[in-house]
C-alpha cells in the first residue's frame, strides 16, 4: 500500500523542482540528510550578492517545500511555524559547515497547495523566506 503522505509530498517536492527550474534556478541535490534534519532540495542561483557590491555571484538557494491539501490546517505557506524556521536555520548551519560553502546563500520556500480533492491550486516560491 502506497503511503499517501509520502506520495503528496513527491508529487510536492516535483512541483516545487519544476518551479523552481522554470525561475532559472539549478537543482543540484535533493533530500539531504544531516543529525539535524532534511533539506528538501539545494539549488543554484546566479544573481547579485548586494553584500559583496552587487557583484553577480552564485547563490546556494536551500528549499524547504510544504504541501497542503486542503487548508483545514492552514494553508501550505502557513505551516512554516517560528519553531519550523528555527530549525530551517539549524539544518542549513549543518549543511553549510559540511559541505564549506562561503558564499551568499539563502532558505527559500516552496509552497504547493491543493484543494481538498488534490487539485493543484497555487505553486508560491518565496524567497529569502527564513532569514539566515
Amino acid at each position: 500500500m502506497v503511503d499517501k503522505r509520502r506520495l503528496l509530498g513527491d508529487t510536492g517536492e516535483q512541483l516545487a523542482a519544476e518551479q523552481l527550474v522554470r525561475s532559472g534556478l539549478r537543482i543540484v541535490a535533493r533530500n539531504w540528510r544531516g543529525h539535524s534534519g532534511e533539506l528538501d532540495l539545494i539549488a543554484q542561483e546566479e544573481a547579485p550578492d548586494l553584500v559583496q557590491g552587487g557583484a553577480v555571484a552564485t547563490w546556494l538557494v536551500l528549499v524547504e517545500v510544504r504541501t497542503r491539501r486542503g487548508e483545514r490546517f492552514g494553508s501550505a505557506l502557513q505551516s512554516i511555524t517560528p519553531a519550523k524556521q528555527r530549525k530551517l536555520r539549524t539544518v542549513a548551519a549543518e549543511y553549510l559547515h559540511t559541505i564549506g560553502w562561503r558564499g551568499p546563500w539563502r532558505i527559500d520556500v516552496v509552497a504547493v497547495q491543493m484543494d481538498g480533492r488534490g487539485v493543484l491550486q497555487r505553486v508560491e516560491h518565496v524567497r529569502h523566506a527564513v532569514a539566515g
